[in-house]
């Protein structure tokens, strides 16, 4: 099959759906299109959920995970996958057999625990086959501060949470700070088992419902588009800024990016 070289690049996301469409596959998908790429959505899990929590969550069977995927793959090329709410070992286990065909294909994880509301996302076993079987395959990790130390248990600080995540298999571990009792915002980005730079942000006014999906999410979109993952976790922070910036408060819980500010005709920036 002849593919075309201008063709727009694919990013595969592994992701459940929020029907109040602040988080999840709605998420996801005005990220990347925000990034200049085309979104191939695999639901892994139907949640019940607003814009203040979670109150359940199902996830789909492992083999119409596979059987999504692979449809897609056999169509299409994917230049990046993208991981979010996986919700079952099952499921882990099902898309760890499809990263394992496909190695070059770098993979950007949000190991999704919790809702912003604090409810859970995932059954009791899924940090540890995130960490055997996830992590060993991931590009980029990118965990915020409560799921770091439920990832790394036996961590005394943030920072060694992420050395923890790089010798379980990440390459870059990209630890985001919003949920931690600062004045501003610090994301601190790990590689080469090192530090590697500390970024500060303002603290917005308000909390959000589904910021970490849009981070990962827009991370994925500028590494299919052949950015080095340092300047990828760079211009996605900035346009993570710009979409909490712009958010609104469209029901009774947490505010929602708004991911296309970029498309507001009215808007002077």
């Amino acid at each position: 099959m002849a593919y075309d070289p201008d063709a727009v690049p694919v990013v595969m996301v592994f992701a459940g759906n929020d029907p109040a469409g602040g988080a999840g596959l709605a998420a996801d998908t005005e990220a990347i299109a925000s990034m200049g790429c085309h979104i191939a959505p695999v639901v892994t899990a139907i949640t019940v959920q607003d814009t203040s929590n979670v109150q359940d969550f199902q996830a789909v069977e492992a083999d119409w995970v596979v059987s999504q995927a692979r449809a897609v793959l056999e169509d299409m090329p994917v230049a990046c996958f993208k991981l979010g709410m996986l919700g079952s070992v099952e499921n882990i286990e099902a898309v760890h057999t499809i990263l394992r065909d496909y190695p070059d294909i770098p993979v950007v994880t949000d190991p999704v625990l919790f809702a912003g509301g604090g409810g859970d996302l995932a059954e009791r076993d899924v940090p540890d086959a995130l960490r055997s079987l996830i992590f060993p395959q991931t590009t980029l990790l990118t965990p915020n501060a409560p799921e770091a130390r439920a990832l790394a248990p036996a961590a005394d600080t943030l920072d060694a949470c992420a050395h923890q995540l790089m010798s379980d298999g990440c390459e870059f571990v990209l630890v985001t700070g919003a949920d931690e009792p600062s004045e501003r915002v610090t994301n601190s980005l790990f590689g080469n088992e090192r530090l590697m730079e500390r970024f500060t942000w303002d603290r917005l006014p308000h909390t959000y419902h589904g910021s970490g999906c849009t981070l990962a999410s827009a991370i994925a979109g500028l590494l299919a588009q052949a950015s080095e993952p340092l300047s990828a976790v760079h211009e996605a922070q900035a346009y993570v800024q710009e979409a909490l910036a712009h958010g609104y408060r469209i029901g009774m819980g947490q505010h929602v990016p708004n991911r296309l500010f970029w498309a507001d005709g009215d808007d002077d920036e």
